[in-house]
């Protein structure tokens, strides 16, 4: 198993999740379903997430010629692949927060480890309709991308563009 590989092929999900708190500046947000979701899952950052992960599989799809080994998934379908990751990765995200709210935790409340794999489920089981690397390697992508995701949340804090830590 290549993992520099299996983290490229997941980096469309990893920007995806990135794209509301980086974007939150750009467009005004406004709530998908306060009630449902929390007031922070907003339309924005559903729309930021997806295009980013779009974005990124159209510049691996470019990249192919140049990076054959890291190229894993079905780049032809780029534009499928980005949308199902990033927009999975958002999903995960989203139902996530739906099951916080009825569990009564409030949001930003920390949530561990779903805070840290909502978006890498979401993103493989949308993505899985066109691409899946096989179960070891998604366990691999889970645990990876637990560490990941907390390492990247305290640098944001550290640079004042996360309010909270995990």
């Amino acid at each position: 198993m290549n993992l520099l590989a299996l983290l490229y092929f997941f980096l469309p999900a990893y920007v995806a999740n990135m794209m509301p708190v980086i974007g939150r500046n750009w467009l005004p947000g406004k709530p998908v379903s306060a009630k449902l979701f929390g007031s922070h899952k907003t339309w924005r950052g559903l729309f930021l997430g997806t295009l980013g992960g779009v974005v990124v599989a159209g510049m691996q799809n470019l990249l192919v010629p140049l990076l054959p080994s890291l190229s894993i998934a079905p780049y032809a379908q780029w534009w499928l692949l980005g949308l199902l990751l990033g927009a999975g990765a958002i999903l995960g995200d989203m139902l996530k927060s739906f099951v916080k709210r009825r569990l009564g935790i409030a949001p930003g409340a920390p949530w561990i480890p779903f805070d840290q794999l909502d978006f890498v489920i979401g993103g493989l089981a949308l993505a899985s309709f066109v691409y899946f690397p096989g179960w070891t390697a998604a366990l691999v992508l889970i645990v990876l991308s637990f560490f990941l995701h907390i390492a990247v949340n305290h640098l944001g804090h550290a640079l004042g563009m996360r309010k909270t830590a995990w």
